[in-house]
């Protein structure tokens, strides 16, 4: 709940917070992620994990405006548009004809609109991995691109197949429509994004943001709730077009989250991250969070990345007690 201190002669602190699991790995990439969009929209945003209740473990953000930054960060990430950027030199030949490759089957999907760029991360665009923007009017543009990074840290991409980034994304953030029937302008709705939660659901996103679960189809895999692996049990949720549930918002704000930062991978799939008990701006949270400063009150947890056909999934983690 928001705790917000007015002191006489000093500058005007809004200090908020949001419960947490810190097994999963994904909340604690979102919790990363609402860090950089509050630096980004609101300035000045420090964020830290306080675990000193085992029952109630939360994520504090710390801005200097007045209103609550989780809100002002929704506010601004549900009135975004999704376009993608390419190479100078990129041509629409080389997108998929159909608009449904782009990852959301079932939805009328216009072909997403590519601004050109001279300093794309990596190589030739290939069209099912577009960086994308997220931009709202009359606030700065928000960048996601790690799954396309073209320097020596990991991508940490994992989806496959056929689906986008930008298919992806949009799904998060819009949610996705049927085919409209007969008489119908528009499909009915096959599943929610941030926007409808956060349209119908805004008290509940406040509280406990990540416990909002809602059935999704394709996503980033990050997070855990909503990943299936093969059971060779003759049941694949995938192939009966069955729906799971999860949190757009755990996708979504995990993606910011990885945009400037990467957990520690090794080994074959091993993961690390740190979640770290000290208010830190954004710059000095991403390495952090990887385990580049241990010298901060910190606590390690570690999985595994999970094979699903050609997609990897996010696990739950187990804390890793070091003598």
């Amino acid at each position: 709940m928001p705790d917000e201190r007015h002191n006489q002669g000093e500058p005007q602190v809004t200090e908020s917070s949001i419960p947490v699991d810190l097994r999963n790995p994904g909340q604690v990439l979102a919790c990363l992620g609402f860090l950089e969009a509050a630096e980004l929209y609101c300035g000045n945003a420090e964020g830290w994990f306080n675990w000193l209740d085992a029952t109630d473990t939360r994520f504090c953000l710390r801005t200097d405006v007045e209103a609550n930054p989780f809100a002002l960060v929704l506010d601004a990430i549900t009135a975004s548009d999704i376009t993608c950027y390419a190479p100078c030199g990129y041509s629409e030949a080389d997108e998929p004809g159909d608009a449904e490759t782009y990852g959301i089957p079932g939805e009328l999907l216009a072909r997403p609109s590519i601004l050109l760029s001279d300093s794309f991360p990596s190589g030739k665009g290939n069209p099912m991995e577009l960086p994308i923007i997220l931009k709202a009017a009359k606030q700065p543009a928000l960048e996601l691109s790690h799954w396309t990074d073209g320097s020596s840290r990991e991508t940490f991409k994992l989806y496959s197949g056929n689906r986008s980034a930008f298919g992806i994304a949009k799904s998060m953030l819009s949610g996705t429509r049927h085919k409209p029937k007969r008489g119908q302008s528009i499909g009915d709705v096959k599943t929610k994004g941030v926007s409808q939660l956060w349209l119908e659901q805004r008290t509940a996103l406040l509280e406990r943001p990540f416990d909002v679960v809602t059935p999704m189809g394709g996503s980033f895999n990050l997070d855990p709730r909503g990943a299936w692996t093969a059971i060779d049990a003759g049941y694949s949720p995938n192939a009966q077009k069955h729906q799971v549930a999860a949190s757009p918002i755990v996708e979504l704000f995990a993606a910011i989250g990885l945009e400037h930062a990467r957990p520690y991978v090794y080994g074959v799939r091993k993961v690390q991250y740190l979640v770290w008990g000290c208010p830190l701006p954004a710059m000095m949270a991403r390495p952090a969070m990887s385990g580049a400063i241990p010298v901060l009150p910190h606590r390690r947890f570690g999985f595994e990345l999970a094979l699903s056909g050609k997609n990897k999934v996010v696990t739950f983690s187990e804390e890793e007690i070091v003598p």
